[in-house]
């Protein structure tokens, strides 16, 4: 497909809509409060950066199913460096104090990061399949039925069975049969078959491990997150009554590839 004819018009700017997008960062304190850009921006990168990861990540479990290992090594590795991209960014938003945050914090009113629809959607596309966190979306919100398609399709450890059953893997009927809306979890007989793929297909054994560091990351972002709000607000309920540092405690060293990190003592 040819490009279009190149026209004056169109520039840098133009492409990546530069001035709409500066346009999006608008504090709501009155006077506005100084680190209240800081935050807007932290958190819109932060949802910028969960789209690109469900777009890299979408290609993985395509790349499963069709038994592309090359091309789920190359876009897992590129989702592994942005999770620790979002690590990077707790740093930066480290450098806002308490009080730094108490001054807008009332402005939020019920705004909460605990609303994030990509973020939901990111849990479930690893597996982490939860239906009761329906409830906290509204059906008439932006991003509500893109939520609910993401609960009821296959997860990408789904998708991994796929993959690893194009490299000879048995894998048991109970694993393939499970309802999508049901959170994945261990299982006895893949981490066998994961174990023998290990030992006699070192390709495979390499996406293993590219696997094992991509969760890595993300078990170290929400380590970084929740102690990140614990140091911001403590105890207290989150903005707009979302459920606080308690809650997300409960999230903690929940993996998304269980098979790979049950085997470790093992290897």
């Amino acid at each position: 497909m040819k490009p279009p004819a190149a026209t004056s018009e169109f520039n840098y700017g133009t492409y990546l809509r530069i001035e709409e997008l500066l346009s999006l960062q608008v504090p709501r304190s009155e006077p506005a409060e100084h680190d209240e850009m800081l935050f807007i921006v932290i958190h819109q990168s932060y949802e910028l950066w969960f789209k690109l990861l469900m777009h890299e990540l979408d290609k993985v479990a395509r790349d499963f199913t069709a038994g592309d290992l090359f091309g789920a090594l190359h876009s897992l590795k590129r989702s592994r460096m942005v999770m620790k991209t979002l690590v990077g960014q707790v740093d930066i938003l480290e450098t806002m104090t308490p009080m730094s945050f108490r001054s807008f914090r009332d402005f939020l009113e019920n705004a909460s990061g605990f609303q994030s629809v990509q973020f939901r959607e990111f849990e479930f596309l690893l597996g982490y399949k939860r239906p009761a966190m329906m409830k906290y979306h509204s059906p008439e919100s932006p991003g509500y039925d893109r939520l609910e398609k993401r609960l009821r399709t296959p997860s990408l450890v789904s998708h991994f069975y796929d993959f690893l059953e194009t490299r000879g893997a048995t894998l048991p009927e109970a694993v393939r049969a499970k309802e999508a809306t049901e959170p994945d979890g261990p299982n006895e007989d893949v981490q066998r078959e994961i174990l023998r793929l290990y030992r006699e297909d070192p390709e495979a054994a390499m996406l293993f491990e590219l696997m094992t560091d991509f969760d890595e990351g993300l078990q170290e972002w929400r380590y970084r997150h929740v102690k990140l709000v614990e140091r911001t607000i403590g105890n207290k309920t989150g903005t707009g009554g979302s459920l606080g540092v308690e809650f997300l405690k409960t999230s903690l060293f929940k993996p998304a590839f269980h098979d790979l990190w049950a085997i470790r003592h093992e290897l």
